[in-house]
């Protein structure tokens, strides 16, 4: 099979197509022949050499994949031969065929394309796992979402509205926040508006009740003015920076919550969990279009430097995929 190697570390240039034999599954894995393949944040960390894969995870880039099961481990009884699915993998998505534990699999849903699926498990299972498990937002709460144009961001917005919550997203031009506006979110320009003081204001000065923050640096303390009493707030990512000097007397005072998590690290249970938690309370708001991934470009297996360079910009509104199979 073709996948991309990384050739050591550093920029985009460094990724190259390369050839090896087919992975086999597990007795608990099933054997996918991928047709797309998401493109994160993490993968990026990953090329660059800051985010080594666990020890027990395939050194390949790609966390998340859709295409048909090619072959079952001897233990799998829940999908077969012949089935589409896109997965969670831990690592091995940028190639022709990848393993996935089993029960991190889910079905394509009703019309969507290989491409459209393989924008979903990555940033479902991370924004299922955080919004709705860890912060447990439900119906009638208000929301912030920092990154809204991100794939976490714009998955963020629709679940959040789907399940009856208020948001606010920020983002840092008048494109981007537009993009935001069209989901049913309140945008929030980072640039010209100081989210804070957005916030107090259309919240009668209460503060929201759950904050997504992607950003870190000197947004985690901007973060406890923004937040109402008994808030959430969970981290995700530190794009400005794990490290900051910090008030914590309004977490004492508002009683508030921080959490953060990440997705990879996590034992296969818990991945299991979300899957069958997404399966029964998400997907048919997929199978319905109530809810679709918002996909910023695709590009062809061989442009995955070109795919890498639009995540590195920031430039993008949802989603970047690998397509491996353009016909």
């Amino acid at each position: 099979m073709r996948y991309i190697d990384t050739n050591g570390s550093g920029d985009a240039n460094v990724l190259r197509i390369c050839e090896a034999t087919v992975p086999q599954p597990a007795a608990q894995q099933v054997l996918i022949r991928v047709f797309a393949a998401g493109i994160n944040r993490p993968d990026i960390l990953q090329r660059q050499g800051l985010y080594p894969p666990p020890v027990d995870a395939s050194p390949i880039l790609g966390l998340e994949v859709a295409g048909e099961i090619t072959e079952i481990g001897k233990d799998v009884t829940n999908w077969k031969i012949g089935d589409k699915v896109c997965a969670l993998v831990n690592g091995g998505g940028y190639a022709e065929y990848a393993v996935a534990p089993a029960a991190q699999c889910l079905p394509i849903p009703d019309t969507f394309s290989f491409v459209q699926a393989a924008a979903l498990p990555e940033t479902f299972f991370t924004v299922w796992h955080n919004l709705f498990q860890r912060a447990k937002l439900k119906s009638g709460e208000t929301l912030l979402i920092h990154g809204g144009t991100s794939g976490i961001g714009t998955t963020a917005i629709q679940l959040a509205i789907a399940f009856g919550v208020k948001v606010f997203a920020t983002a840092g031009s008048v494109e981007k926040c537009q993009a935001i506006e069209s989901l049913g979110a309140v945008a929030i320009n980072y640039r010209e508006q100081d989210f804070v003081t957005e916030i107090k204001a259309q919240t009668q000065e209460r503060g929201v009740n759950v904050i997504l923050d992607m950003v870190g640096g000197d947004y985690i303390q901007r973060n406890f003015s923004a937040a109402a009493k008994d808030a959430r707030i969970v981290n995700i990512a530190f794009l400005n920076g794990s490290k900051t000097e910090l008030d914590l007397m309004p977490l004492m005072l508002k009683r508030l919550t921080l959490t953060g998590s990440t997705l990879r690290a996590q034992p296969p249970q818990i991945k299991a969990d979300i899957a069958k938690e997404l399966e029964e309370q998400v997907w048919p708001l997929l199978n319905n279009q109530t809810i679709k991934p918002l996909i910023d470009s695709v590009f062809a297996f061989e442009d995955v430097a070109k795919a890498h360079e639009r995540m590195e910009s920031s430039q993008h509104i949802g989603k970047i995929v690998l397509n491996l199979n353009p016909l």
